[in-house]
C-alpha cells in the first residue's frame, strides 16, 4: 500500500521523491525540540536570538540537502558555504517574499531592524536581508514547523 506522499508523487521523477522524503526526514528529526517552547515565550525572544537559531537550522538543512549523493568533504564544504553565505541568503529571502504571510513579513522586518554590526566586506542591506531570513527560519522553527518546511522547499538549492 502506498503512502499519501507516494500517491501524490506517483509518476514523478524518482529524484524528486527522494529529495522530498529526505527533506521531510531532516525536518522531522528536529521538530520535537521546538515543541517545548510556548508562543508567549517565543514572542519574548529577540530577533537576534531567533536569527542565531535560524542560522543553525538553515545550515543543518543545507548540509542535509547536500549529503546525498555521497561526496568528498571538500565538495560538501564548498556546496554548503555557497548556500550559507550572506549574499545567497539575501537572494533566498527575496525569492520567498512573494510567498510570505503578513505575520512572517513582520518577523522579516524585525530581523532586518535588529541586524547590526556587519562584516566589512558586506553591503549593509545584504547583511540585513540575510539576518532577516535567519530570523524568519528561527521563528518558524519554534512556531510553525510545517510552514518552515513549505518555505524551505521553495528555496532554489541546486545539486551539482
Amino acid at each position: 500500500m502506498k503512502s499519501k506522499e507516494e500517491e501524490l508523487l506517483d509518476g514523478r521523477d524518482e529524484a524528486l521523491k527522494q529529495s522530498l522524503s529526505w527533506t521531510q526526514a531532516l525536518l522531522a528529526t528536529t521538530s520535537p525540540l521546538a515543541q517545548q517552547i510556548s508562543l508567549s515565550q517565543v514572542q519574548q525572544i529577540s530577533p537576534t536570538a531567533l536569527a542565531y537559531l535560524g542560522d543553525a537550522i538553515y545550515e543543518v538543512y543545507v548540509r542535509m540537502f547536500y549529503l546525498l549523493p555521497l561526496q568528498r568533504p571538500e565538495a560538501y564544504h564548498r556546496l554548503v558555504v555557497a548556500q550559507v553565505r550572506a549574499e545567497t541568503q539575501a537572494l533566498h529571502l527575496r525569492s520567498l517574499i512573494p510567498h510570505l504571510r503578513d505575520t512572517e513579513l513582520e518577523i522579516v522586518r524585525r530581523g532586518r531592524n535588529a541586524a547590526t554590526g556587519r562584516p566589512k566586506r558586506l553591503d549593509p542591506e545584504i547583511y540585513q536581508q540575510a539576518t532577516s531570513l535567519e530570523t524568519l527560519i528561527g521563528y518558524l522553527y519554534l512556531t510553525d514547523y510545517q510552514r518552515l518546511t513549505e518555505l524551505l522547499q521553495i528555496l532554489n538549492l541546486e545539486k551539482e
